[in-house]
């Protein structure tokens, strides 16, 4: 049988389970954030190169990033939390964009907690689609605006969840060691077994 562990996050030998982040919340929060993003990017963003670009690549950055530390993390748990690290940073760059979106234009910033943030995190959505249909129904707004505003907690939330991911990642880490001491305890066991 193959020791070695395969993408689909089945575990054999001393590699962990990994390449599993399509099953994460925050892998899914994060591509709805990308995919809004570039939609909203095109819509109000999309004359002012840079910020088009900066705006679109933290997005990317940030889903992808937790996608490549998940895959990583069968042989490298310094990568995981590394790339995790990166995708928390890129997140916190786009919130920061949205945020000067919002301050540019006079537009009022909403607290965590407001009505709106709340609607939106208990609605749950699946998809940027889902999202954008939602922003859609509150035309007391201007659509920018709201947009940002959805944006910027949608960002909130994938924040805390990654947080709480980088924890475990170290909790992890701390508990089980890297790929060296797992590689070094497998061995181990080979020889007594083969003792015996």
């Amino acid at each position: 049988m193959n020791r070695m562990n395969s993408m689909d996050g089945m575990s054999h030998g001393f590699i962990p389970k990994h390449g599993g982040y399509r099953n994460l919340v925050v892998y899914r929060v994060a591509e709805i954030i990308y995919d809004f993003t570039f939609r909203f990017c095109n819509k109000y963003v999309k004359n002012q190169g840079r910020t088009y670009d900066q705006m679109v690549q933290a997005a990317r950055s940030g889903m992808q990033n937790i996608a490549e530390g998940s895959v990583d993390s069968g042989v490298s748990k310094a990568s995981e939390l590394k790339l995790t690290g990166i995708a928390k940073g890129s997140l916190q760059e786009l919130k920061e964009d949205y945020l000067s979106y919002l301050r540019q234009r006079g537009l009022e910033q909403w607290e965590n907690n407001s009505l709106y943030a709340q609607e939106l995190i208990r609605a749950r959505f699946s998809s940027a689609q889902e999202v954008i249909r939602w922003v859609g129904k509150h035309r007391n707004f201007r659509p920018d605006h709201f947009g940002a505003n959805t944006a910027v907690i949608l960002i909130n939330v994938a924040l805390g969840l990654l947080a709480k991911l980088i924890q475990a990642q170290e909790k992890d880490f701390m508990q089980n060691g890297g790929i060296r001491e797992r590689m070094t305890r497998a061995r181990l066991e080979q020889r007594k077994h083969r003792g015996k």
